[in-house]
């Protein structure tokens, strides 16, 4: 039987007028990282979170910050989220014209390495750089916006994905986002996902609820 999932509340979802609050609170639930999805409106339709925003929630939790770099260009961005906080950084490979030495300057940076395959982005993205990556992130919907349906062909990558891996011994976290709930949270792990990012499913009903919607999916 597979492991359970670590589990990567998108802070898209919470109550931004209690960020501080609400990082403490999932941190308390059982939650394994905080996921920051960071979009620039332009390499994505919308805007949302700057550094400076990170820096202050760092001190309201000690689980890793996993900061989902949604711009372009997005080596302008990697020093400032570092050293805001983020633990993980990850980029899409369209966001710069050069995925490798982006994924070396987030390890020189001290940070963990990751890249985020779109709904319609190939993994033969990462036949030359699968071996620099701590953690691959396949989107389960088109970034931009939370709250979207499940794309179940996800399901079929994500198995291909972790053969990949798997094939040179990788310890990457492979990790699937977009449309996660208790629901599919199982055929996802079955695929070979060993992290969930959950937004809704996770902060729906409030505080009290978010240590079972995090053992929900745990236990899916």
């Amino acid at each position: 039987m597979p492991a359970a999932p670590l589990i990567c509340p998108s802070i898209l979802a919470s109550d931004f007028a209690r960020l501080g609050e609400e990082v403490a609170a999932i941190e308390a639930a059982g939650a394994d990282w905080v996921h920051v999805d960071v979009m620039d409106g332009h390499f994505v339709p919308n805007i949302t979170i700057g550094p400076e925003i990170v820096k202050a929630l760092r001190p309201h939790a000690r689980i890793p910050f996993d900061v989902h770099l949604m711009v372009a260009p997005v080596d302008p961005w990697l020093e400032a989220y570092r050293e805001a906080g983020a633990d993980y950084l990850t980029v899409h490979p369209e966001s710069g014209p050069h995925l490798h030495r982006t994924l070396r300057r987030i390890r020189e940076l001290g940070a963990r390495a990751g890249v985020v395959l779109n709904p319609g982005t190939p993994l033969s993205v990462l036949e030359w750089v699968v071996e620099d990556i701590d953690l691959l992130l396949l989107m389960s919907v088109n970034p931009g916006f939370g709250g979207q349906s499940f794309i179940p062909s996800t399901l079929r990558k994500c198995e291909q994905a972790r053969a990949m891996l798997d094939r040179i011994g990788s310890p990457a976290v492979l990790q699937i986002d977009g449309g996660v709930k208790a629901e599919n949270a199982a055929a996802c792990v079955s695929a070979g996902a060993t992290a969930l990012v959950a937004g809704t499913a996770v902060f729906k009903g409030g505080p009290d609820a978010y240590a079972a919607n995090i053992a929900a999916l745990k236990g899916a």
